[in-house]
């Protein structure tokens, strides 16, 4: 147990709610990550279907040529997304998704003028993929099973 799991324990109003925090601690955030990348890779779903569907959208935002570009944006959503539910390649894999989401935010932020409220799904899922960026795949992913960690 961690030393910011035993202070933090220590200032709970239940103290015993502690050992049930810190046994959930890892599969909390397991259920999170599955979460994402399934998400994620149903988002992309339809793109991947249609990998070149988007050109004319990604041209739009500046990214030329649009046939590449929204290949690209097809597989980091779809491949990406299973990458991070499994926990393969966790870190690559969220740092293209947060750059898309990235992306996104900028869209709808200043392209479309939408301000915090356009953009404010996008910032929530672009948070969650920093996580990721960060921590990585936890105990419960490929990455700890072949022990290799990007």
């Amino acid at each position: 147990m961690s030393a910011t799991t035993d202070a933090s324990r220590g200032k709970l109003i239940i103290p015993v709610l502690g050992r049930l925090y810190s046994s959930l601690h890892d599969a909390g955030e397991t259920v999170l990550r599955v979460v994402a990348g399934a998400f994620l890779t149903i988002h992309g779903s339809q793109k991947i279907s249609n990998p070149f569907g988007a050109a004319e959208m990604v041209e739009g935002l500046g990214f030329y040529p649009g046939a590449l570009w929204s290949l690209v944006l097809a597989c980091t959503e779809f491949f990406g997304g299973i990458f991070i539910a499994i926990g393969l390649l966790t870190r690559p894999a969220a740092f293209a998704g947060l750059f898309v989401l990235l992306v996104t935010v900028w869209f709808h932020w200043v392209t479309m003028s939408q301000g915090f409220s356009g953009a404010e799904k996008s910032l929530l899922w672009a948070a969650i993929l920093l996580f990721f960026v960060i921590r990585g795949g936890n105990r419960h992913s490929v990455d700890a099973r072949i022990g290799k960690a990007f």
